[in-house]
């Protein structure tokens, strides 16, 4: 009889990304069973400028990433506004939240936020509310600071349920 390899977890960061608060959020992933590690949000100063903003972004994350040493990432798409502006600035932010586990060497997935709604609460335009409920009963320990830590949390949890087949996509696309 032989025996079956052990599996070891996988501690995956989920990051929501955002020019006044990045949420993030850490959990352990092994096999379905989910375990939380930690949560929280980046919050640069308000008035500074663009670039600054992103720096703090930058260093924030970089500190959690050295402080909870998470193998994976996964990042929340942009979706589309109607204010191209914001649009934009929101994708720096992004840029900085895919570039941070970059720099870590960790490999980023990204979903669709309505991706994120439907995994976590089964409907893919869940508010809110929905999320923080469904964390509650997947992560009963966590207890998210803002909104943006919940998603991140939400964003890591997706990331835990279709990490397999984002890992065939890149292999696909030979990265």
């Amino acid at each position: 009889m032989t025996a079956l390899p052990i599996r070891q977890p996988v501690r995956i960061i989920g990051i929501d990304p955002g020019l006044r608060r990045t949420g993030w959020g850490v959990i352990e992933a092994e096999g379905n069973r989910l375990v939380y590690v930690a949560c929280g949000s980046v919050e640069p100063p308000e008035g500074l400028p663009l670039s600054s903003r992103l720096l703090a972004i930058h260093e924030g994350l970089a500190s959690v990433l050295s402080q909870h040493k998470p193998m994976e990432a996964a990042v929340e798409q942009t979706f589309v506004n109607k204010d191209g502006v914001a649009t934009l600035k929101l994708g720096q932010a992004r840029g900085v939240a895919m570039l941070a586990p970059a720099m870590f060497g960790i490999t980023v997935a990204e979903y669709a936020p309505n991706q994120v709604k439907k995994t976590v609460v089964g409907a893919g335009h869940a508010d809110k509310n929905q999320i923080a409920v469904m964390l509650k009963i997947l992560l009963p320990k966590a207890e998210p600071p803002s909104a943006d830590a919940a998603d991140a949390l939400a964003i890591a949890i997706t990331h835990a349920h279709h990490r397999q087949s984002a890992a065939l996509r890149l292999k696909v696309v030979g990265i």
